[in-house]
């Protein structure tokens, strides 16, 4: 495993901390200064600052109830809420697996783990959501609901800032509509992807902006009651399920 990576998994150290750590010397991989390209072996010995690095064998996964207004970051140059804010120090240094957005609700996973997080972000597991939308749910929607989309050159219910202007959508895997009431739709839907602000520039593209957008599951883990601002440790028959998908997908922390 290339250095930077097998700090960034072991450690609070980001891989661009690691890289800084090793430009300043105070990474040693066995006995000498370890080196940018470095390779770490199982039988390896890897000290920061002349503290050994042991391989994380255990990790942890929280389920924190995102709220509107804050921000899924470590830092904000305008002075936002952040959801470590709300959180507390113990877990400063947990990764969340994914984001929501500023506007946007519910389950968030975080995890002390890199591995775990990054695994759970890119996996196909299934994201469950609550939306209210401005407009009426049209047939050509229905249609790309069922049959997926492609977007190209077009920011609709994407960040102002945004670079991505095109992205695909693959078809939802299940969604159901309340009712329209007001101007307003609400709808469940049911997806496995992760995608920068997918849903909303899902329905973007067809002019109908995301007022209220809540995640209330991420695979076989659910929000339930959990209330705005608060946070709760996995089962233990939540961790065996995870570590079943750990195992079935071949990843090893």
């Amino acid at each position: 495993m290339r250095i930077n990576k097998f700090i960034s998994h072991n450690t609070k150290y980001s891989r661009r901390e690691a890289d800084e750590l090793i430009k300043q010397g105070k990474v040693k991989l066995n006995s000498a200064l370890a080196k940018l390209s470095d390779e770490v072996k199982d039988t390896d010995k890897l000290f920061i600052n002349g503290k050994r690095v042991h391989k994380r064998s255990k990790f942890s996964v929280i389920i924190y109830h995102k709220q509107k207004g804050e921000l899924v970051s470590s830092k904000d140059e305008r002075g936002r809420r952040l959801i470590y804010d709300s959180l507390p120090r113990e877990f400063r240094a947990f990764r969340s697996v994914g984001r929501l957005d500023f506007a946007s609700e519910g389950l968030l996973l975080l995890s002390d783990s890199p591995v775990i997080a990054d695994a759970l972000m890119h996996s196909d597991l299934e994201r469950e959501y609550y939306l209210k939308v401005r407009g009426n749910i049209s047939k050509e929607v229905t249609e790309a609901m069922q049959n997926g989309l492609e977007i190209k050159d077009e920011i609709k219910g994407a960040h102002a800032k945004t670079k991505i202007t095109s992205m695909s959508f693959a078809p939802f895997l299940s969604f159901e509509i309340f009712g329209a009431s007001g101007g307003y739709t609400k709808l469940k839907v049911l997806i496995n992807e992760g995608k920068n602000r997918e849903l909303r520039r899902f329905f973007g593209h067809f002019d109908l902006e995301v007022v209220e957008l809540k995640r209330v599951a991420f695979g076989v883990l659910e929000l339930g009651m959990l209330k705005p601002g608060k946070y709760r440790f996995l089962e233990k028959g939540e961790y065996e399920k995870l570590r079943d998908f750990l195992k079935t997908n071949a990843v090893y922390y």
